[in-house]
């Protein structure tokens, strides 16, 4: 029988995926690429918008109209956090964060006539997903930690993803080799909330990433998102020991406005995270701090808008992801009553988004006449090849023969359109 993934959501669902994919093919399922033909469909879901579980929603009803005999199975996020609301979409088998590895036994189980009742609740344990092969992916991504226990005023995922569960050390040094075997030469470690790994099982982040750096193979390891407030003086030293830890850190703000941060529940200030950022500078010279800024959250004044626009033009960001908030059931946000109308979201964003665009500019630009060793991700053209360098920075390197794997010195010689040229030294 054929099977096919679809993926919505952050790095830690594509991870997933991969391994739902790697558990799929063991179990003797043939991958499809094209989902309408599958004989089982798998929608791994995200719940972080309500917009995302319209589109599992969505995916789940066209899959059985396209092909009323397929098995449809919907997983993740969504129907942990909302397994009532879920199960009325249509999918034959439904199950949430706790259940994945799972699935092959559960499509069987159902082609066999047997009703299968996978358990919701939460898991206190991390779920192990083995892998026999990497994605096809040039860096490769290792999950190392599951659930949060932040429970930020807006965010449901603390109730789909439960309290922090971490991978161990030998397994993540296992996953680590096998990724270096198929010719990897970058690992990203991801999570749920990465800052936390190892807080449950007696260890720290820097340990996770000593593990992912043991291979010889593996020349960087690079952090996915962090929350700022975690990354104390300790930390931060231990990290910048690590050789091979790419100096880029991707530090959620969601608001300069410390107004905003305390309705928001998050766990630090503007002045505080500022001094986080600080310490990486000095620890880390040179590395790019990359962010996430919301707009429109309930509240929001005018004021409070300009002070995190102030912020975000003044922190020296490399590159700002800017979003709108929208209100997810559930959460203590959502029993606000002063929720911003859509019409000044969109201004708030248009503007965020513009502020954005000069701080990015600002840093491709203020890495002209620079070295860096750019790893090939790939060549849409023949006439260069796409990389980035080890603090995240896109490079498009034109006359070079360079392949996809390939870590080549380059030095920069200009920036547009979101990306800096380079030739090759």
């Amino acid at each position: 029988m054929k099977y096919a993934v679809m993926t919505f959501g952050c790095k830690v669902n594509q991870y997933e995926s991969n391994a739902i994919e790697n558990a799929m093919e063991v179990a003797g399922f043939e991958p499809c690429e094209e989902p309408s033909e599958a004989d089982v469909l798998i929608v791994n879901s995200c719940t972080v918008t309500e917009n995302g579980d319209r589109k599992a929603r969505h995916c789940v009803r066209a899959a059985k109209r396209a092909n009323p005999s397929a098995v449809v199975v919907l997983t993740g996020c969504y129907p942990q956090a909302f397994p009532d609301e879920a199960a009325e979409c249509g999918a034959d088998i439904i199950c949430g964060t706790a259940e994945r590895a799972r699935i092959p036994e559960l499509v069987r189980a159902h082609l066999a006539g047997n009703t299968a009742c996978p358990d919701f609740a939460l898991p206190s344990e991390y779920e192990e997903l083995p892998l026999t092969r990497t994605a096809d992916r040039t860096r490769s991504f290792i999950k190392v930690e599951d659930g949060c226990d932040r429970y930020c005023s807006y965010c449901v995922i603390p109730y789909a993803r439960g309290r922090v569960r971490s991978r161990s050390l030998t397994s993540i040094a296992e996953e680590a080799r096998l990724c270096a075997d198929a010719g990897h030469r970058e690992v990203v470690l991801v999570g749920i909330n990465l800052s936390r790994y190892g807080s449950d099982i007696g260890c720290a982040l820097p340990d996770a990433v000593k593990a992912a750096a043991e291979p010889e193979g593996i020349v960087r390891v690079r952090l996915s998102s962090l929350e700022p407030e975690l990354l104390d003086e300790r930390t931060v030293e231990r990290l910048a020991a690590e050789p091979k830890l790419c100096p880029h850190f991707h530090l959620s703000l969601q608001s300069g406005c410390d107004a905003t941060l305390r309705r928001m529940n998050r766990h630090y200030d503007a002045a505080e995270y500022l001094r986080i950022v600080k310490r990486l500078r000095e620890h880390f010279p040179d590395c790019a701090i990359t962010t996430d800024i919301m707009v429109g959250f309930a509240g929001e004044t005018e004021e409070e808008f300009a002070q995190s626009l102030k912020f975000a033009e003044s922190a020296g960001f490399a590159r700002i992801h800017v979003f709108t908030y929208s209100v997810r059931k559930g959460t203590a946000a959502e029993k606000r009553t002063d929720h911003i109308s859509a019409a000044v979201k969109a201004e708030r964003y248009a503007a965020m988004s513009a502020a954005a665009a000069r701080v990015n500019e600002r840093f491709l630009r203020e890495n002209c006449c620079k070295e860096f060793d750019i790893l090939i991700q790939k060549r849409t053209s023949p006439d260069y090849a796409a990389g980035l360098a080890p603090n995240y920075l896109p490079v498009r390197i034109y006359g070079s023969a360079a392949k996809r794997h390939d870590i080549v010195r380059v030095r920069i010689t200009g920036a547009e359109n979101g990306y800096c040229i380079g030739v090759q030294v």
